[in-house]
């Protein structure tokens, strides 16, 4: 019994001198521990050492609604080593810089729509693909009609900090030429007459942009990428409506917004019991231009999908106990895997195979 409580004795002895030296080094172990971290993160590229192939890694699972764990929305489509940024939340340029997906080396960005969440975050990323690079043109931006105005806008709003960082850096640092977007819009056949285009198609990669519905937002699209046998489909913000389930059509991954309607209905009993009138009517209105959990299974199942992962998380599920909750009966309709996004996760599509892996990146 002496024994042990002499070990024990000193062991805390011990660990006392530890955090006593600790402190009294705080300022040297920090900076140890601080290059640690930069030698880890800093330059950080993941795309070198995947395989070649479709993949999807999801920058932002969130909506408007304030989240801990989720970033606006936002997603990356990786075909072969191009890299592409569907959308662009608040928050999504520094998740990006977590997961290792250098935003200098972006090829474009695709917007689904002009609702802030999805706009928000598009300077940070615009920024860091001209300084990280020191690229000499634009980042290419398409969308459909409007997304010049758009990405103009952004434009005019940070001229004068362009020239800011042109004047620090040197224009060989930050050449005059590489900062902020282009707009590229595109157009949707007359209603009637087609809900698909085709807006980039080259070196085995195809992006078809279709019509969804999210009125009263006009235009809003969803794309689809398909690569060396690989498909992803992205809804963006719509109503269940039966383009996504036709374009989705044996798609490996369908990455489809949904909201949980209980859920939401609840919060706006917190509001309403709250006086908080006004956000109280914006749940009610969000009701009526979203995708219920299940009805983004149905869609899933009609396309015959392989796997359904849900992003645009409404409303914020900031931990994993609630997710069966928001899942509600979707499973009832699809049988196949079913996945709440979470900021950080990636899942590879090899070409020409049927296998799909999922990590996290953050």
């Amino acid at each position: 019994m002496q024994l042990v409580k002499r070990i024990l004795l000193g062991l805390v002895a011990l660990g006392l001198l530890l955090a006593a030296l600790a402190w009294a080094f705080q300022r040297e172990l920090g900076t140890l521990v601080l290059k640690r971290i930069a030698n880890a993160q800093v330059g950080r590229n993941i795309v070198p050492d995947l395989p070649d192939g479709l993949h999807l890694a999801l920058c932002g699972t969130g909506s408007p609604f304030p989240d801990p764990s989720r970033a606006g929305p936002c997603s990356v489509v990786i075909a072969g080593d191009r890299i592409f940024i569907i959308d662009a939340g608040e928050g999504a340029a520094r998740n990006l810089g977590y997961m290792g997906i250098p935003v200098g080396n972006a090829e474009a960005l695709f917007l689904t729509h002009f609702h802030s969440d999805h706009i928000d975050g598009l300077s940070p990323i615009m920024l860091q693909h001209w300084g990280m690079v020191s690229s000499t043109t634009p980042l290419a931006v398409y969308g459909p009609t409007g997304v010049d105005k758009v990405v103009d806008g952004f434009r005019s709003a940070y001229v004068l900090d362009y020239g800011y960082r042109v004047s620090h850096h040197t224009e060989k640092i930050m050449p005059p030429g590489g900062s902020g977007g282009k707009g590229i819009p595109f157009e949707l056949p007359p209603k009637g007459q087609g809900d698909t285009v085709v807006v980039l198609e080259d070196k085995g990669l195809k992006v078809t942009a279709f019509r969804v519905h999210h009125a009263p937002v006009e235009p809003a699209v969803g794309y689809r990428f398909d690569y060396k046998g690989r498909s992803i489909v992205i809804s963006g913000d719509t109503t269940k409506v039966p383009s996504v389930a036709a374009i989705s059509k044996d798609a490996d991954i369908l990455l489809h917004e949904a909201l949980q309607p209980k859920l939401v209905g609840l919060l706006g009993e917190v509001l309403t019991d709250k006086k908080m009138d006004n956000l109280a009517h914006v749940m009610r209105d969000i009701l009526n231009y979203h995708t219920s959990p299940e009805e983004a299974a149905q869609v899933a199942a009609d396309a015959g999908a392989k796997q359904l992962i849900f992003n645009h998380i409404v409303p914020p599920m900031p931990v994993r106990f609630g997710y069966p909750a928001f899942v509600g009966d979707a499973a009832q309709f699809y049988k196949g895997p079913i996945t709440v996004g979470e900021d950080g996760m990636l899942f590879s599509l090899p070409a020409n195979s049927s296998a799909v892996s999922k990590k996290r990146l953050m």
